[in-house]
């Protein structure tokens, strides 16, 4: 892998070469997230297992590739202990990454029993089978920046405010954060025991995301419908980044406390400040790269939504030395570029390949 000047690009290119030849276990490796991060660490050259639910959407990332080929893919909840734990046994993953989650806040209030079911006790038996492994060095707890108590302050959220999220989604993220935090207390204090983090990153975006209730998704649908995009919070501002980004900085977190211990705990990975901007302003970006498209308010706002709602990264920028690389023009393109090329029959195994390769200077 060729090296380009500076700290930044060296941490990055450094923690893919780490993951060389490791064993590293996904859970929810079939959605958007999972894909993403399968994809970099099948061009690091891990060992890769994924243990998920089929693709949450159709079409998915994952069906559109040929990633269920190249890796050891285990249907699997992470509601069933028994599978999860016997998949750990049988694997012995050196790493491993927990986003198997149901992520979508409108949807929580619809189910909210299948979201905590899910996002909770997932979380209990994912860590409860990495206490009765003993090959799993390195965890890391995929949640949100939806986490924290919201103030509608005008500034940062840190890792140590209040975690209270509001909706079923974000509430319970938050208890799969403080499960997460009790299990690192309880059963991995030891020095020599499994490092324990969790990662609250922002509002993803990226090509291959087909999500229902999610900004770009819903433009590029209403543009090829030819019909205008209803928007709920116009004005909501929320810390928007590229997919690549929040992925640059779990790799980096789990190579660095694989390493040592002293890094675990919780971090933020969001956007710099020209990444917070409004959900009207993200929409009008797209429709101006993209050429075309209109939009109005939705007279019913729907359920409750903050406002405002930004990510303070000083730690994982000063502790990790992460820093995100694209600005939130850069995010956009990149993903308008990904989509019209998979609308116009590009090969997408390529497209997202180029897209990585071009991230981490390959």
């Amino acid at each position: 892998m060729a090296r380009r000047e500076g700290t930044l690009e060296n941490v990055v290119i450094e923690s893919l070469e780490f993951f060389k030849k490791r064993r590293v276990l996904i859970t929810g490796h079939t959605g958007f997230k999972g894909t993403w991060l399968t994809r970099i660490l099948l061009l690091a050259g891990a060992e890769i297992i994924g243990y998920s639910l089929d693709p949450p959407t159709c079409p998915s990332l994952y069906a559109l590739t040929d990633t269920g080929s190249r890796i050891r893919s285990i249907h699997g909840d992470v509601r069933s202990f028994g599978s999860l734990n016997e998949t750990l046994y049988d694997f012995k993953p050196e790493i491993v990454f927990h986003l198997a989650a149901q992520p979508i806040v409108r949807l929580s209030y619809d189910e909210p029993m299948d979201t905590y079911s899910t996002n909770v006790m997932g979380t209990v038996h994912i860590l409860e089978a990495i206490r009765k492994s003993s090959s799993v060095r390195s965890f890391v707890n995929i949640t949100t920046d939806k986490v924290y108590e919201n103030r509608e302050w005008i500034w940062g959220y840190r890792e140590n405010e209040t975690l209270c999220g509001f909706d079923p989604y974000s509430n319970s993220k938050s208890c799969s954060e403080m499960v997460t935090s009790s299990y690192r207390n309880s059963f991995f204090s030891d020095p020599d025991s499994t490092a324990i983090s969790t990662a609250r990153s922002g509002n993803v975006i990226g090509g291959g995301d087909f999500a229902q209730d999610r900004i770009i998704p819903d433009c590029v649908r209403a543009i090829a419908a030819g019909r205008e995009l209803l928007l709920r919070n116009p004005h909501s501002i929320r810390p928007y980044q590229h997919v690549l980004e929040c992925l640059s900085g779990y790799l980096l977190l789990a190579m660095k406390q694989f390493e040592e211990k002293s890094y675990e705990g919780p971090y933020n990975f969001g956007p710099d400040e020209d990444g917070c901007v409004s959900t009207g302003t993200l929409v009008q970006m797209v429709f101006k790269e993209w050429g075309a498209g209109t939009w109005r308010i939705q007279g019913d706002g729907g359920p409750h939504e903050a406002s405002f709602l930004k990510l303070d990264c000083s730690k994982a920028k000063n502790i990790l030395e992460w820093r995100p690389k694209w600005n939130i023009q850069q995010a956009v393109a990149k993903t308008l570029i990904w989509t019209q090329g998979y609308l116009s029959g590009e090969n997408v195994d390529d497209l997202t390949d180029r897209q990585i390769m071009d991230y981490f200077n390959i």
